[in-house]
């Protein structure tokens, strides 16, 4: 970690705190979008985009795996949370896939650029002690970006009600994010 344990101020969450806040959440996302592509692909499975979501969603599934492993590893404490999003995450996935090809691409770009942002924080805030999980965040990170600009390449902007689809979406996966890291 950058910030030391020494210079941290009384309620600061420790190193370790920090770390497996991280690795909480990133699980908990990783889990929630694999969901969400499950849910696209209820609804998409056979038409045109139905390759598109599967490549998604198996990158997504190696995400989890990998963060899955690490909350094995580290013994942290994975969120309560994973029952709603096992829910919510599908869920979302199948009504914008039932809004159309688009909507469920506006979901993509607007989930992928809140993991952007996230994940962007995390591998700043991980110091030389935590490179290896700098890297996988860093890896997971292009990976995300490469299912944004897949979204846009197929029509997310020309989805009905883009913007407020969008923002809807990218304000709850905010939300999603800190309260799984603490939940």
């Amino acid at each position: 970690m950058s910030q030391t344990d020494e210079g941290r101020l009384p309620g600061d969450p420790t190193a370790r705190e920090t770390v497996a806040r991280m690795l909480r959440v990133d699980h908990a996302g990783e889990y929630g979008a694999k969901r969400i592509y499950q849910g696209q692909l209820a609804v998409l499975g056979r038409g045109p985009r139905g390759d598109v979501l599967r490549h998604m969603r198996q990158q997504e599934q190696v995400h989890l795996d990998t963060f899955a492993a690490l909350v094995a590893d580290r013994r942290v404490r994975p969120t309560a949370l994973l029952p709603l999003w096992h829910i919510a995450g599908f869920a979302l996935g199948a009504v914008t896939a039932a809004l159309g090809e688009r909507a469920a691409m506006a979901c993509t770009v607007a989930v992928e650029e809140a993991i952007d942002a996230h994940y962007a924080g995390q591998a700043a805030e991980l110091g030389e002690d935590e490179a290896d999980l700098r890297a996988t965040i860093e890896a997971f990170r292009a990976e995300e970006l490469e299912h944004r600009d897949i979204g846009l390449a197929h029509g997310a902007e020309q989805a009905p009600g883009y913007r407020v689809l969008y923002n809807l979406i990218k304000a709850g996966c905010r939300v999603a994010i800190a309260v799984s890291e603490r939940v």
